[in-house]
Formats: structure tokens, C-alpha cells, sequence
């Protein structure tokens, strides 16, 4: 299975994004969906996970309120839609495929991982 994680790309202050992960070769309509994301010289850190129907999601402290999870009824398509972005938003993003239904922060039940897309927000 593959993860592509795409609209990445450079936004001020302020602005939003939707960032959408895409499963090639199969569904990934029975599993969870995570976001993560990696800065600069930081550890990778969870972002927000969503279960496999769509109706369970889960946030970091840093983005509620901001971002929002949420994944096509039928499809391979989990979106992350993120507004009111700062500088401390930068990072690359990446979609992972959990191996259990349900939505959580626990990288390690996460199985496959996308190559990742940029996000730069500028002041």
C-alpha cells in the first residue's frame, strides 16, 4: 500500500490549507488515518487521527480548534483541512494508515506511511 500525502505548499499567517492523503492500489476505507507532522530539527509529532468511518477524531492540544480531519464516506481520501496557520505550523506532513479502526495519537499501530508534503507558512 501506498500513501500519497499532497497540496502541501508555502501560505502566510493566517491562511489555510487542505492537505489530502490518497491510498494507491487499495482502499484504506477499513482503517484509521493519521496526520503527523516533522519540523526542523524536531521529533515528528501527532497531528490529528480520524477512525475508519469518519465519526471518531482525535487532535493534538496544538492544532484544535484549527485543523480538521475528515475522510470520504467511500473512497481512500482522508483530508486535513488547516486554518488559521502560523510559522510554528512549518513542517512536512505526513498520512499514515493505521493497522487497528480506530482514531488514535499511538504512532506505533500506524503501518504505512506516506513520503510526505511541505508546508511553509511565512509571517
Amino acid at each position: 500500500v501506498q500513501l500519497q500525502a499532497s497540496g502541501g505548499g508555502l501560505v502566510q499567517a493566517g491562511g489555510s490549507l487542505r492537505l489530502s492523503c490518497a491510498a494507491s492500489k487499495r482502499t484504506i476505507t477499513n482503517n484509521g488515518v493519521g496526520w503527523f507532522r516533522q519540523a526542523p530539527g524536531k521529533e515528528r509529532e501527532f497531528v490529528a487521527g480520524i477512525n475508519w468511518s469518519g465519526a471518531t477524531t482525535t487532535y493534538a492540544d496544538s492544532v484544535k480548534g484549527r485543523f480538521t480531519i475528515s475522510r470520504e464516506r467511500a473512497g481512500s481520501t482522508v483530508y486535513l483541512l488547516m486554518s488559521s496557520l502560523t510559522p510554528e505550523d512549518t513542517a512536512v506532513y505526513y498520512c499514515a494508515e493505521s493497522r487497528t479502526s480506530s482514531a488514535t495519537t499511538d504512532d506505533s499501530v500506524y503501518i504505512y506511511w506516506g513520503q510526505g508534503t511541505l508546508v511553509t507558512v511565512s509571517t
